[in-house]
């Protein structure tokens, strides 16, 4: 009933907005007006060496396909960002603010071990430390961040439980109590017996054994843990009302939907509808995604969800939400219009050129520091022997849409993206990992090792001024309007996001051409706001909630 409300709400909206047929889409590779971007790799060169390892036996199953994720994160605090690949043994990479990396793996996590696959960066008890959590297969661990020197696993102590295949996970104050919560999203029940492993796929050269589908496989909830204090978490996923969940979930994202100070949970939901929970109040959330919008694609289907991002695309105050999703499938952009969402995705541009590829990491990302959010896509094949079913690489091409004044996406991965090669692309990040005000991105490769993206667009003073500021690790949810020159943007301090992945926790405008003192509003979780006027562009600014 409330999918057939929907549909009443918006087809009137989709009629008034003429939407463009899909043989009018904006074409691939198209060139903006705006600064030519361009980024290259630069891992080997900055010392980030990792590598994920190959699999021999092949096909590989639907377990072994799931990826990895990646993280940029501040691990003591002394504001240059650090990395972090998650991986069976994860590693750690300290970085001195300038582009240059140090593996500092064994000495901060010793014989850390286990099957990891995603994390979430969030300071739990306030110490002023951003600690981790690592979610996995029949895996989870929370880890403390012991002043910067180290971390130590306090799972047992902390009642978090292990989950039976932990994905994509984040913090964030749900109950406004000035402490981050945990949800942890879960795929599908699967292990060593069940049936299938592997499905029968029919060609006109024989029968190919391969990777099967989501859909033979039964969803798991995901749980959320609300923060106790003291080190310790209950679940709360049934009396919070985080209940019903479609399952399968392989992206989690978080916002203020509507400006209330209640930040709100998106799920991405692989070949299920997709899950919003919008917070009603402390300990109580409801399921709206069918009523506002965000549940199926336009033409009311539903997708193969995987990674997924909050960002204000139109720069109209409210955030706005992508989705990545499988191949033949409609690539979200969700337009958050008010009480409704409305995914305009082949409109904006975003059209034939993504939907062919199987998407996970995505994440907004203003690469040219006009003001306006551009987007990143990190893509990847499930099947590892996907040429032999039909006409598709296991390997995939990165995707970067730039924005065109948040009217239009223009695809510039051709000439932006220097000497990328295809890859099984899952894990994605971004942050601004040499200070230079400009944001890079972090790739994984998960048949391969990661991408250090360097962000080397040519940006001149009067078109791509930025300020950043750096909050305190366990204030995420704070809201942050600046104004300028007569204009304004607003963004979150969320770095949870994109697919099993946390991204830089700084908040970074790209201000265009503006170049006059900016006035920052900012409303942290707690509710109390705070104005800061005056405020010179070009660089990172500390804040700390007044007492």
């Amino acid at each position: 009933m409330s999918r057939n409300l929907l549909l009443l709400f918006t087809v009137p909206l989709l009629v008034s907005s003429g939407c463009v047929p899909k043989n009018n889409l904006a074409p691939k590779s198209a060139e903006p007006t705006q600064a030519k971007l361009v980024f290259r790799d630069m891992a080997e060169a900055a010392g980030v060496r990792y590598s994920w390892p190959v699999p021999e036996k092949r096909p590989l199953n639907i377990l072994q396909t799931i990826g990895y994720g990646c993280a940029f994160l501040d691990l003591d605090s002394d504001g240059n960002l650090d990395i972090l690949l998650v991986g069976s043994r994860p590693g750690l990479f300290k970085g001195d603010g300038k582009g240059k990396f140090v593996d500092v793996s064994e000495a901060m996590l010793g014989k850390l071990t286990g099957h990891f696959l995603g994390c979430a960066v969030g300071d739990y008890d306030g110490d002023g430390f951003a600690d981790l959590y690592l979610s996995g297969y029949r895996e989870g661990r929370l880890l403390h961040n012991e002043a910067g020197k180290a971390f130590r696993d306090v799972t047992l102590a902390s009642g978090l439980k292990p989950q039976p295949w932990g994905t994509s996970c984040g913090f964030a104050d749900l109950d406004n109590d000035g402490k981050l919560d945990l949800f942890v999203g879960n795929y599908a029940d699967f292990g060593p017996q069940t049936k299938p492993q592997l499905c029968r796929f029919k060609t006109s050269h024989g029968d190919v054994m391969s990777s099967c589908g989501p859909i033979n496989y039964v969803g798991l909830p995901g749980v959320l843990f609300q923060n106790q204090g003291g080190g310790k978490f209950t679940d709360v996923t049934k009396a919070w009302g985080v209940t019903g969940q479609s399952g399968r979930t392989l992206g989690v994202a978080f916002a203020d939907l509507e400006g209330t100070g209640r930040v709100s949970i998106a799920l991405a939901n692989d070949e299920a509808p997709g899950d919003l929970f919008v917070n009603q109040g402390p300990g109580k959330f409801k399921n709206e995604a069918d009523l506002r919008g965000t549940a199926y694609d336009q033409n009311g289907n539903k997708h193969g969800g995987m990674g997924t991002d909050f960002g204000d695309f139109n720069n109209d105050g409210k955030l706005d939400l992508a989705v990545a999703t499988f191949q033949n499938e409609v690539k979200n952009l969700y337009i958050n219009e008010g009480m409704l969402f409305r995914d305009q995705s082949p409109e904006l541009g975003l059209g034939e050129g993504a939907n062919a590829l199987v998407a996970f990491g995505i994440k907004f990302i203003d690469a040219d520091n006009d003001g306006w959010q551009d987007l990143i896509i990190a893509n990847g094949h499930v099947q590892d022997n996907i040429a032999e079913i039909e006409k598709k690489t296991y390997r995939q091409p990165l995707q970067l849409f730039q924005s065109k004044e948040g009217k239009a996406l223009l695809e510039v991965s051709n000439t932006a993206l220097v000497g990328i090669a295809p890859l099984v692309g899952r894990g994605l990040a971004i942050g601004d990992y040499d200070n230079d005000g400009k944001q890079d991105a972090l790739v994984v490769d998960m048949e391969g090792k990661p991408l250090l993206l360097h962000n080397e667009t040519r940006l001149s003073g009067s078109s791509g001024n930025w300020i950043g500021f750096t909050l305190p690790p366990n204030t995420w949810g704070a809201v942050l309007t600046i104004e300028a020159n007569g204009k304004r943007w607003t963004q979150q301090c969320q770095p949870a996001g994109s697919y099993l992945s946390s991204s830089d926790p700084r908040v970074h405008f790209g201000l265009g051409s503006t170049s006059d003192p900016v006035q920052l509003n900012i409303r942290w979780p707690s509710g109390k706001t705070e104005i800061f006027a005056g405020l010179a562009a070009g660089s990172y600014i500390k804040l700390t909630p007044k007492n």
